[in-house]
C-alpha cells in the first residue's frame, strides 16, 4: 500500500529525512514513532503530497505521490497533527463540502457523510458550529473528513494529541475498528496505545529508520529488560550513587515524597537485581516499603533506540 525508497528531504542545509526506505502492506496498522524532530511529520506530509521530497521515491497503492498525486490521494485519507478545520461551518456542512472536493457526488455523498458521522460518533453534534466543539469532537471531525471518500489508506499524525484519557480511549477503539477495513500509518507519542493497536512499529531518529518490527519482537531484541522500583527511607544518604554502582544498573531516577524516596532503576536484559538492591538496603539500614520488578515496555525500547547515549 505504501512504498518508500531512499526518501530524502533537506531544509536549508538541515536533513529532516535521510535516505528513508520502508513498506506498509495492505491491512497493516503501523506505528510510526520517533522523538520530536525525527522526521515523522515531514515523511507523512511528503506521502500526502503536501510537500515535495529532495530525492527518492514514494508511492501509494502503486501511484507515485509526485508524478500521479491525484490518483495517489484518491486512495489516501490524511489527518495532520493540527487539523485544519473551517471553524465557522457546521459539522455536516463541512463534511459535505470536503466530500464534494474529494469527488463524492449524488447519493453516495449523503451515504458517506452519514456513515462517517455514525462511525466517528458525531450525530449529537452534527448541526453544531465546529468552532464551538471541544478538542475531542474536533479531532473526530478531522478523522471523519479523512474517511469521507472511503480511502484504502489512513495516515494519522498524532490523532490523540490534546485529548483527555477518556477521549484517547475512544479514539484508540475507533482506530482499532478502522484497522479492520483500512491500512493505517499512525504517529503518536502515547506508546501504550501503539502496543495495543499496532501490528508493526517503525522507529525513526534523526531522519533514519532505527528499528522496524512487531512490538513484541522489539521487546525481545532490545538490551533493556525493564526496571526495578524501590521505595525507601534512605535518611541523609541520597541513595542514587550507591544504586548506580550495582552491576547491571544502567540508569537511576529518584523522586521524593517527604522522607520517602522512590528510585527507578533501568537495568540490562536478563538482570533481576532485586536481591542485590535488597542487600544494599540492608547494609545501609534503609527502610524499604516497596521493591518490585517492572517488565519492559515499548517506552523502554523507544528510549533505548533514540537515546542510546543516555
Amino acid at each position: 500500500m505504501i512504498k518508500v525508497e531512499n526518501l530524502t528531504k533537506r531544509y536549508a542545509g538541515v536533513t529532516a529525512v535521510d535516505n528513508l526506505s520502508f513498506e506498509v502492506d495492505k491491512g497493516e496498522i503501523v506505528g510510526f514513532l520517533g522523538p520530536n524532530g525525527a522526521g515523522k511529520s515531514t515523511t507523512m506530509r511528503i506521502l500526502s503530497s503536501f510537500m515535495p521530497a529532495s530525492a527518492g521515491r514514494a508511492s501509494i497503492a502503486g501511484y507515485d505521490v509526485f508524478e500521479n498525486s491525484i490518483e495517489a490521494r484518491q486512495h489516501l485519507g490524511y489527518m495532520p497533527e493540527n487539523v485544519p478545520l473551517y471553524t465557522d461551518m457546521r459539522v455536516t456542512e463541512y463534511l459535505n463540502y470536503r466530500a464534494k472536493l474529494k469527488g463524492v457526488r449524488g447519493r453516495r455523498l449523503k451515504e458517506r457523510v452519514g456513515d462517517v458521522k455514525e462511525l466517528c460518533n458525531l450525530r449529537e453534534v452534527e448541526n453544531r458550529i465546529i468552532g464551538t466543539l471541544s478538542k475531542g469532537y474536533r479531532q473526530r471531525v478531522g478523522l471523519a473528513e479523512a474517511l469521507v471518500h472511503e480511502p484504502d489508506l489512513l495516515i494519522l499524525d498524532e490523532p490523540t494529541i490534546g485529548l483527555d484519557p477518556n477521549q484517547i480511549r475512544q479514539v484508540r477503539d475507533l482506530i482499532k475498528n478502522l484497522g479492520k477495513h483500512h491500512t493505517i500509518l499512525l504517529s503518536t507519542h502515547i506508546l501504550p496505545e501503539v502496543e495495543m493497536t499496532c501490528s508493526r512499529v517503525i522507529i525513526i531518529n534523526k531522519g533514519r529508520i532505527e528499528a522496524s518490527d512487531t512490538p513484541q519482537n522489539l521487546l525481545n531484541q532490545m538490551r533493556t529488560a525493564g526496571g526495578i522500583r524501590l521505595e525507601a527511607k534512605t535518611g541523609a544518604d541520597e541513595g542514587s550513587a550507591e544504586l548506580q554502582k550495582i552491576a547491571g544498573v544502567k540508569d537511576v531516577t529518584v523522586a521524593s515524597d517527604g522522607e520517602w524516596k522512590t528510585f527507578g532503576l533501568r537495568v540490562e536484559a536478563g538482570a533481576d537485581l532485586r536481591e542485590e538492591v535488597y542487600r544494599l538496603a540492608v547494609d545501609r539500614h534503609w527502610t524499604v516499603r516497596e521493591l518490585s520488578r517492572r517488565k519492559a515496555t515499548l517506552e523502554d525500547v523507544f528510549v533505548e533506540i533514540t537515546q542510546a547515549d543516555v
